[in-house]
């Protein structure tokens, strides 16, 4: 049986909403008092102040998306699958309004007035996707999934870039299509034009091409 959300989780809960819509200063501790019907002196005993609150709240999404990273590399072993799979999650997000917008890329956009200590939360999350993309392009180039035309160190962050600016862009259109219209065209180019055969060796993939290459 699953816990049953705390006040504690609700807060955070309406702070990454007010987040979303209006940005780290766009919202008080009386608008969340208000929306989850309890007292302000109640928002300050679980988090003192407001960098308490929204730190926990950052630290917390990017134990989430780590999670969700984790066991999306369990479900799914082809790595231009993964990809297609992480784009996948916000297009829908971005539909159903369930979570329209990445609230560390939204908060990334201000971090030049956000205060050090949220700002080293949403830099530790890009540090942490970055890597992750990096090992699924890094794998998929090796095994012949997928086509790089740069290091997969490069390729991650403009990867990330991407979808984050479909974000954007999606929002500012008022048109969630425009998201898959960004991407779509980025997991085309990421699809390698030669995808492995039947005739595989030890890495998974075949290398007649290159071996024609060599002779």
């Amino acid at each position: 049986m699953k816990n049953l959300p705390t006040t504690h989780d609700d807060i955070l809960a309406c702070a990454r909403n007010l987040i979303v819509s209006g940005g780290y200063n766009g919202f008080s501790y009386a608008d969340i008092a208000e929306v989850v019907g309890i007292r302000k002196a109640s928002i300050h005993h679980h988090f003192p102040s407001k960098v308490d609150l929204v730190r926990t709240l950052v630290a917390r999404y990017r134990e989430e998306a780590e999670a969700g990273m984790a066991n999306l590399e369990l479900q799914v072993t082809n790595p231009l699958e993964q990809l297609r799979l992480y784009t996948g999650y916000w297009e829908a997000c971005i539909a159903d309004a369930n979570a329209p917008f990445c609230v560390c890329a939204l908060l990334a956009s201000q971090l030049p007035v956000l205060p050090e200590e949220v700002g080293k939360e949403v830099r530790a999350h890009f540090r942490s996707l970055s890597a992750w993309l990096t090992s699924v392009l890094e794998r998929g180039a090796r095994h012949g999934q997928l086509q790089l035309m740069s290091t997969p160190h490069a390729e991650a962050e403009v990867f990330m870039a991407t979808v984050h600016g479909a974000m954007l862009s999606a929002r500012a259109y008022g048109d969630p299509k425009i998201f898959g219209v960004v991407t779509s065209p980025l997991l085309e180019r990421l699809a390698s034009r030669f995808p492995c055969d039947e005739s595989r060796d030890g890495d998974g993939c075949s290398h007649q091409r290159d071996e024609k290459r060599s002779t």
